[in-house]
Parts: C-alpha cells; sequence; structure tokens
C-alpha cells in the first residue's frame, strides 16, 4: 500500500480547522451584537420619546391650568405669587424638552418636522402667551376683561400648537417601535440561521472527519491493517488522518517483522540470561573458602568452558620484581608454559596488559613469529584482574580456531576479572589478618611471660650463683636458706606456667557468666582465697572477640592478687543492663600506692596487658588502690562500643 507523503508531522498542528470556526462564531457573534446593538439603540430612543411625549403633554395641562389661573386671579381668588409660579415651571418644562436628560432618559426626537414643532411651541410661549401672562400679572386688578379673554383664547390656540407637537413625536415613536419588532424578528431568525449554520459547519468540519476516524479505528482494532483515511482537506484533520494513515502503514510493516524481531530479541535475552548465570555461578565460587590456586584454577575452568576456549591461564603480577607468573593454567602447551610462566611486565602481549590494565584480543596469522602463533593458536586475548584502580595480573583465552569476540562479551569479561580481583584480595586480607591477631597475641603471650616466667627465671638465677656461693663458702645456713628460695621460685613459677595454660583453655562456647564462674572456681581452688561472685541484670552475649578480652583481664587480675595482693576474699560484680556492661573485681589485700607505681605501669602488676586488652575489646578500664584497703579494678563497656564490635 502506497501512501501520498504525509505532512511534517514534528511541527504542531496549524490553525486552519481553529481559524474557520473561530471566524464563523465571530460574524455570527457581529451580527447578533449588531441586532442587540440596534434595539438597545431603539429602545433608549423609544423610552427617552415617551418621556418628552409625556413632559410635552403636560404643557397642554399646565397652559389650560394657567388659563384658569389667570381668570382666578383677576377675579381675586388666587394670589399673583402662584400664577408666577406656574409661568416658573413651564420655562423650566421646556428647558428639560430644549435640553434633554439623558439620566431618564428623555430625548425630544430629532428630526426636522418635531424640531420645528418644538420651535413654534417655545416661540408661541415666549412670544405671545408668557409676555400677556405677565402683563396682566402685572395689571393686576385693572387689568381688562378683554385682556382676559384675549389671553384664554391665545392659550387655546397655543394648545392645539402643543398637540400637533406631541402627535409628531408619537408618530416617530410608533415608526421606531416597528423598527424594534423587526429587530427583534431579525434576531430570532438570526438564532435559527447561526444555530443551523453551525451545525451544518461542526458536521462538515469536526463530526464528518471523527467519524471517519472513528471508522478507520475500528478497522484498525479488528486488524485490517492496511486501512486508511481518505484526506479530503488541509486542515488539523488533515494532518491527524495522514498521521493515523502513517501509523496503520508502521503497524502493518512491524506486523510483517515481528516474528523476525521477536526471535531476535528471545537470541539476545537468552544471552544476556547466559552471563548472568555465569556471573552469577562464578560469583558464588570466588566466595567459597579455598586456596589461591584451587580459586584461580576453578575460575578459569569456568570462563573457558562458558567462552569455548582451547587454552588459558591465570597470572599474578609481582610489582616489586617487575614480573608476571603463571598460577592456574588448562589445555596450555608444556612448551608455551615453560615459557611463559614468568615474564617481565610490559613484555608481549600478557605483560602489556598486566602493564596498562586494558584489554586485548589479537589474530594472529599463520606467519606470525609470536609463540602462541607457533601452537597453532589464532586468538589470544588478556583481560587484566584488577581491583579499586590496581592490577593484581590478568587471564587468558586462547582459541584455535577464529572467532569474534563482541564488546558485550569483553565487558562481561573484564567484570568477570574484577570479581577474581575482589576474591583474590579478600584471601590477601584474610591472611593479614590472621597474621596480624597471631602476632598480636604472641605479643600479649610475650609480655605475660616477661611478667611471669621470666621474672621467676631470673629469681632463680640470682639464688642459682647464691648456691654456688654457699657451697664455696661451706655456709650451711645460707645454704638451706639458699634452697628453700629456689624451691619456692620454682613453685611459683610452675604456678605462672599452670595459669598461662589455662587462659590459653579458655573456652568462647560458654557464656560470659559460665566462663567467669569457671575462672572463679579454677581460682579459688589453687590458691584457697575466697572468692564471691554477684550478678545483677541479664548478661546479654557479647562478641566473642570482646569476651575473650574481657576474661583475659579478669585472669590478669586475679594473677595478680594471688601474686602481690595477699588478699583473703575476692568479690566480682557482673552488671548488664543490656546497655552498657560493668565488671568490678575488689580485693581486700595489701594495695598500693596509685602514685608509686603510676610511672612503672608497663612493667608492673601486668597493667600494659590489661590497657592493650581493654583497647582491643572497646572497653574502658579504671584501676584504683590505697595501701592496706585493697585493689579495685572497673571494667567498662558502652553501649556504643557494644554496637560497633
Amino acid at each position: 500500500m502506497t501512501l501520498p507523503p504525509p505532512a511534517d508531522l514534528s511541527r504542531p498542528l496549524g490553525f486552519r480547522l481553529s481559524a474557520k470556526i473561530i471566524g464563523a462564531l465571530l460574524a455570527v457573534l457581529l451580527m447578533a451584537l449588531s441586532a442587540i446593538g440596534a434595539t438597545l439603540w431603539l429602545s433608549w430612543q423609544l423610552e427617552g420619546g415617551a418621556a418628552a411625549i409625556n413632559d410635552a403633554g403636560s404643557l397642554r395641562m399646565r397652559a389650560t391650568r394657567l388659563s384658569l389661573d389667570v381668570q382666578r386671579f383677576h377675579d381675586g381668588k388666587l394670589p399673583s405669587e402662584v400664577v408666577q409660579g406656574s409661568i416658573v415651571r413651564y420655562d423650566q418644562t421646556l428647558g428639560v424638552l430644549r435640553r434633554g436628560d439623558s439620566a431618564r432618559p428623555l430625548l425630544v426626537p430629532r428630526t426636522a418636522q418635531i424640531l420645528l414643532d418644538f420651535k413654534n411651541v417655545a416661540d408661541q410661549w415666549n412670544g405671545r402667551i408668557r409676555p400677556l401672562g405677565q402683563a396682566i400679572l402685572a395689571a393686576g386688578g385693572e387689568a381688562s376683561p378683554q385682556s382676559i379673554a384675549r389671553f384664554q383664547s391665545m392659550t387655546s390656540d397655543y394648545v392645539d400648537v402643543i398637540n400637533r407637537f406631541v402627535a409628531d413625536m408619537e408618530a416617530y415613536n410608533a415608526r421606531n417601535t416597528e423598527y424594534l419588532r423587526y429587530c427583534q424578528l431579525m434576531l430570532a431568525a438570526l438564532a435559527v440561521v447561526g444555530t443551523v449554520a453551525l451545525i451544518y459547519m461542526m458536521m462538515l468540519l469536526v463530526l464528518n472527519p471523527l467519524d471517519k476516524l472513528h471508522q478507520g479505528i475500528q478497522l484498525l482494532a479488528e486488524g485490517q491493517l492496511d486501512v486508511s483515511v481518505p484526506v479530503e482537506s488541509d486542515d488539523e484533520f488533515a494532518q491527524v488522518s495522514q498521521g493515523f494513515n502513517l501509523m496503520a502503514q508502521r503497524l502493518a510493516e512491524a506486523r510483517a517483522t515481528l516474528e523476525e524481531r521477536v526471535r531476535a530479541k528471545t537470541a539476545s535475552l537468552q544471552q544476556k540470561n547466559k552471563e548472568l548465570a555465569l556471573l552469577y555461578e562464578i560469583s558464588a565460587f570466588l566466595n567459597q573458602p579455598q586456596s589461591l590456586e584451587g580459586l584461580c584454577q576453578g575460575f578459569l575452568a569456568k570462563v573457558m568452558a562458558a567462552y569455548r576456549a582451547d587454552g588459558g591461564a591465570v597470572r599474578l603480577t609481582d610489582h616489586e620484581q617487575g614480573i608476571v607468573y603463571v598460577v592456574a593454567d588448562q589445555g596450555m602447551p608444556e612448551a608455551l608454559l615453560k615459557e611463559e610462566h614468568c615474564m617481565r611486565v610490559g613484555d608481549c602481549l600478557c605483560g602489556e596488559v598486566a602493564e596498562n590494565s586494558s584489554s586485548r584480543v589479537e589474530t594472529l596469522s599463520v606467519a606470525d613469529t609470536k609463540s602462541c602463533s607457533r601452537e597453532g593458536y589464532r586468538v589470544i586475548s588478556a583481560f587484566p584482574i584488577t581491583v579499586q584502580g590496581r592490577s593484581l595480573g590478568l587471564f587468558n583465552l586462547h582459541y584455535r580456531q577464529s572467532v569474534i569476540m563482541t564488546p558485550q562479551q569483553t565487558r562481561l569479561l573484564e567484570v568477570l576479572g574484577q570479581n577474581l580481583a575482589v576474591a583474590i584480595e579478600n584471601q590477601r586480607l584474610f591472611a593479614k589478618e590472621r597474621e596480624l591477631a597471631v602476632l598480636e597475641e604472641r605479643n600479649l603471650v610475650a609480655q605475660g611471660l616477661h611478667d611471669s616466667i621470666a621474672q621467676g627465671l631470673s629469681f632463680l638465677n640470682l639464688q642459682a650463683q647464691m648456691l654456688r656461693q654457699a657451697l664455696q663458702l661451706g655456709d650451711k645456713e645460707l645454704l638451706d636458706d639458699t634452697v628453700g628460695l629456689i624451691e619456692t621460685g620454682i613453685k611459683e613459677s610452675y604456678d605462672d606456667v599452670r595459669e598461662l595454660l589455662n587462659n590459653f583453655r579458655s573456652k568462647l562456647s560458654e557464656s560470659l557468666m559460665q566462663a567467669i564462674s569457671t575462672v572463679l572456681e579454677r581460682f579459688r581452688r589453687q590458691t584457697g582465697i575466697k572468692v564471691e561472685l554477684r550478678s545483677e541484670g541479664l548478661t546479654v552475649p557479647l562478641m566473642p572477640e570482646q569476651q575473650l578480652q574481657i576474661l583475659f583481664i579478669l585472669q590478669e587480675v586475679l594473677s595478680n592478687v594471688r601474686k602481690h595482693a595477699q588478699a583473703t576474699q575476692v568479690v566480682v560484680h557482673l552488671k548488664d543492663d543490656g546497655s552498657a556492661f560493668e565488671l568490678d573485681i575488689k580485693d581486700n589485700g595489701v594495695g598500693f600506692a596509685m602514685a608509686t607505681v603510676a610511672g612503672k605501669a608497663d612493667t608492673h602488676f601486668g597493667l600494659s596487658i590489661m590497657k592493650e586488652r581493654a583497647a582491643r575489646a572497646g572497653v574502658a578500664l579504671r584501676i584504683s588502690s590505697q595501701p592496706g584497703r585493697g585493689t579495685s579494678v572497673h571494667l567498662h563497656l558502652p553501649r556504643a562500643q557494644r554496637k560497633a564490635a
């Protein structure tokens, strides 16, 4: 189906249809406003003319009344002031008729005949009636009956002049009333004709095109994609019709290619699913605990199986020596592995990738002199193993047949290399963490040996020298004393060794209360010192590291009590309200002066060991003592440190 090229559908709709509708509405509006204006003008003229007729009619009454008032004045029955007031009011009424009054409204029609009639009325009054009336008023009772009769005759003739004036205005108003009826009829006709015209125009310009579009949409909904709407104008509906026709054509074309596009999208989706599955599988594998070689070997096997590579290797970088060495390989010839097992950073393809951390895929020719080409590989690739911008090495995929690696595949392999780098880095961090933990614990053990066994051995060495001196001198008393001191020193060293062994055997599987009870019971059996344990609140479990360090501090405190305190009782008070944790160890021994040992805290009474362990557990350590009043050790683990742990 070939359609005419549509108008530019990217631009906004035009205004042809809008102009037609607005023009028609404006024309009807102008005609209606004109008829309404004429009606209003005629109504105003009729209202003003009616008021003028009313005032002009009052002139007849006033003239007749003035004739009677003059007669009554002559007969002495009416004062002259009343007659004079009638004359003044008559003048005022003539003045209103002459000027008009827009407020009432009042207006004498401005036709030549009516203006002439009004001039006759005014002239008769000003030239004959009013002067004669004024003369009679001035004469008073001496006015002659002839003047009175003449005034009455003139007034009678004057009334006829007024009647002609009023009659002409009534005829004018009658004509205007007829015109008003014509305007009203014209308004009614305009309403009917305008309504019919607007309905016809709406049918022609809007409803018919809409109906055709509606029919086209129905056919399109029924599946007739070859439908088209006729374009019969150049207005907005024409643009919409062209757009509908273009849409129908595009839908027909889309349905024709839909199956092919669905197959392509399905294949793309399957490929993405495979890539995601590979990513998930390798990520899960890299999170398993295993050796570095097993990690790299398993990673390489899964990547080669997914990408059907003929050979591959994982190489790590030694930045200190500037070399790249193989830690895992699969499908690689022995000769190639022997030649490239270790190479300099920057040499060959692998060395360049290790140096630049950028992926490389190269196709080799038969005549290429590289060792990979000699072994029959046609495509070699290298992808960096990087973490946080640092290069840890690279991995290779080699193919004996020509392959094309898409940017999407390259990007996925780079992501897999980053995952491998994270796993390798985690292994290294775990190893460093374990090494650091061992070093820290060795340091604490060394301090414990120094404060206990080393001091005891130093004491025994001194006594051995004294024993040699006693033997040389033959001093039996000195010999007996020295042997007793040696026996006591050996016993104390043995006790120190047993105490250290007990410390190392502390169990983390027990609750803190059970572990403290076990330590205190063992201390009671070994020393015979009375021990009392007080507990307040529930002992909420601590992190294993914190619990272990608190137990070590408790054991160190008890060791100091055994060696130096000469106490007969130890009270341990445990308080745990679910937020802060507190542990108090008090003895009734000899105590010591805090100022005396303040400068020797790192070498006496195990204070340095306790401080280091408290710092590792996030515990605040406070020691207070006075000579003769025992010693108190207070441990406080705040809630914030407990959460952090």
